[in-house]
Parts: structure tokens; sequence; C-alpha cells
């Protein structure tokens, strides 16, 4: 079947027309203004699973798309995602466009900065030309607007997300991490995974990016359930308060450090590692209290980065950091892991060979798949938190990468 000219969309009257709603309405007003413009028979907002795994039906045309926020997660419509098409374009970020004799079928990807989100999916009669197709992709973007703006303001974004109930540990856990798990920012790009145990086990990561500097964090709180989840609360949160102060790296940590001594029992503590990269000249700067240590990716080999270990979080007061200095050059890549990588059931994993085998993946699939292989080898029975933090760092200058 040959294309058509398929009507262009009208990104200003989507958006109005989005904002004119509720956050609650937002998606499915925009999905009717797709459609409408589109003369489209269908437009369906499919939303990633807080596994990765799969995607639910989230809203869109259907008549019953808005009492399907309200009923219960098991009605909602969900694709498991190995071996379909959804995956295959959150994975490639390419629009997907087949046809049939009924017309044309088209998945675009809906994502912000490398964050996937989930997928558009259009029906038509017609197939749309390339005009079309790169049209239809940039309303799925503006979409991607539209639901960050939109989930701050209820909760119905993050119940479809998740396909199981979650503990109160799961829940503290959940807030303690970064919005986004992806980050695409000119200069770098960075990505973070968890995968949970059974038992939460108190891992997190964070990151966040200022004019001068990028921060990331890796933490692991001993323990498991609401006892290590309240132990990354106090760390999390005092290592954030001190980034919005502006203090410097070590302050952090040793602010961080004397906050868990006061707050925990005897023996309760937290391994982690804090790293600042200087924007301007590409100087990484590291503390490493009692954590594995991290890789690099460089030229497509792999190698542990040999750091002094600096004690854990919590063990006593007035602990003075040590600063360590990690050679950084552009095209490198740096992985920060927690020990569920490492040790337990989970111990079979080779991370190196699949850091090697992901040398050319975007920093999202490294992370994703260093998740499924824990997965793999743990049968799903994970004993320990497992958590990885991938930072590409591509150069140039702050306002964006090189040409």
């Amino acid at each position: 079947m040959s294309s058509s000219r398929v009507p262009t969309l009208d990104l200003r009257e989507l958006l109005d027309r989005a904002e004119g709603a509720s956050p609650v309405e937002a998606i499915d007003v925009m999905a009717d203004a797709m459609a409408e413009m589109l003369s489209a028979t269908d437009v369906w907002f499919w939303i990633t699973d807080l596994s990765g795994r799969a995607v639910a039906r989230f809203g869109g045309t259907d008549a019953n798309a808005a009492r399907l926020h309200q009923r219960a997660a098991e009605d909602v419509p969900t694709v498991d995602l190995p071996g379909t098409v959804y995956e295959a374009v959150l994975r490639s970020q390419r629009p997907d466009l087949r046809t049939d004799a009924a017309g044309s079928r088209l998945i675009v990807p809906v994502t912000d900065r490398g964050d996937t989100m989930g997928v558009v999916e259009v029906r038509m009669a017609e197939v749309p030309d390339e005009v079309a197709v790169a049209s239809i992709a940039a309303a799925a973007r503006a979409l991607a607007y539209v639901v960050v703006g939109s989930r701050r303001h209820t909760d119905l974004f993050e119940w479809a997300q998740r396909s199981t109930p979650f503990s109160l540990a799961a829940e503290i856990q959940r807030r303690l991490l970064p919005s986004a798990f992806t980050c695409e920012a000119g200069q770098f790009t960075v990505s973070g995974w968890l995968e949970p145990a059974n038992a939460v086990g108190g891992d997190t990561f964070d990151y966040a990016l200022d004019r001068d500097s990028l921060h990331l964090s890796i933490t692991d709180a001993v323990g498991h359930d609401v006892t290590a989840a309240l132990l990354a609360t106090v760390l999390v949160s005092s290592l954030r308060n001190g980034r919005r102060h502006q203090l410097d790296l070590s302050d952090q940590a040793g602010t961080a450090n004397d906050a868990l001594v006061a707050h925990s029992r005897p023996g309760e503590f937290v391994t982690g590692q804090l790293v600042r990269v200087d924007r301007a000249d590409a100087r990484l700067t590291m503390v490493s209290a009692g954590h594995p240590l991290p890789y690099r990716v460089r030229e497509g080999v792999v190698s542990e980065i040999e750091l002094a270990i600096d004690i854990p979080f919590g063990l006593y007061a007035g602990h003075e950091f040590m600063l360590q200095h990690v050679d950084m050059r552009a095209g490198d890549r740096i992985v920060l892991i927690t020990d569920g990588m490492l040790e337990r059931n989970a111990e079979v994993v080779d991370v190196e060979a699949v850091l090697a085998a992901t040398a050319d993946k975007h920093p999202r699939e490294v992370v994703y798949t260093l998740g499924e292989e824990v997965l793999a080898a743990t049968g799903g029975d994970l004993r320990d938190d497992a958590t990885v933090v991938c930072l590409d760092w591509h150069g140039g200058g702050a306002l964006g990468r090189p040409v």
C-alpha cells in the first residue's frame, strides 16, 4: 500500500488542548485531538511499567479509556515487551510503520531527554508519508512534556506503571530515586537502574545537574525492608540538602555521614559513592565509602577504577572522607554498581563481560541489560537489591556535546 498525504499536526493546538484539560484527562484530550487532525481511527498512549518489561494502555481515543483509569490494575490492557514491536520502538527510539488491508499502524516513542515513558500508537485508514510520520513523532515528543507536567498533580501515572502493589519499604525507596532514570544533556548521558530484592535492600541512586557540575550518587544501606529504607532516606535526603546548599563534595559527604550517625543505631551504616564532575574541565572527583569499585569503559576496553576505600557512612561522626580524582576523557563510560550485582545468588553475572558486550550501546540499554542478567542469574529471586549507574562523557563545552 503506497503512502498518501496525511495531514500534519498542529503542535500549538495540541498543547493548548492538553493544557486546557485537567491533568487526569490531558492525555485523552491530546489523543482525541490527534485523531481528529489525522482522521485516525485510534490513538493510544502506552506507558512503560516500572519494571521496564511491559507497557500498559494508559489513555487514548477508546471510549472506555477514562474509565480504565479508575478500574483495577488487572483490567488495564497490558503487553509484555519482550519480542514485541513496542519493545523494538522503545529500544531503538525509531518509529515503526506497518500496513495491511485496513490501513496502517504507526508506533512512535514518547521520550524526554532519553527517558523512555512509553509509545504512541496511531491507527489510520491511510498510510502516512515521511512528513506525516515526522509530524506524529514530534507530537509524541510534545506528549512527553505533557506527561512530565501532568504527573506532578495526580497519582494516576504512577498507578498505571505498577503491575504489582508496593510494600512500604518499596514506596520509600521509590521516592528516593530520581524522577527520570535517564538524562541526555549534551556533554553527557547518564542512566540508572535498580532491580529490587524481594525484601527491599535499601539501594538508591541519584543525579543532579547544575551550571558548573554534574552530581551522581549510588548507595546501599545495610539490612532490608523499612529499616534499610529509613537509613537510605536519612543519607539521600542529607546529600540532596547539602547539594542544594552548594556544599562541596567533601562537606556533602561529611554532613550526610554525621546525619546518619545522629539518626541511626550502632551497627547501622550505608556504603556508597559520590561523584562530582566539573563540566568545564571534565574533572571527576569521587568519594568511595566502603563500596565496590566502579568500572571504566574506554575504547571498548573494560577495567576497574582503582580507588582507596574509605569507611562507610554512619560509623562515627566527624570523619573526613577522601576526595579522589579519576581520569576521564571524552568517549569514556563510567559505571557504578552496588554489591547486589556481585554477591549472593547474582555472583555468576560477569559484569565486565556485559560491559564489554554493550560498549557501543546507549547507557539506558547498558543498565537494562545488566538488570536482565541479574534476573536471569537469580531466577528472579534476588537476595539483595542490584543497582547500576552508567555515565557516558561525550565531552565538549557546557553548552552542548561536540559535533
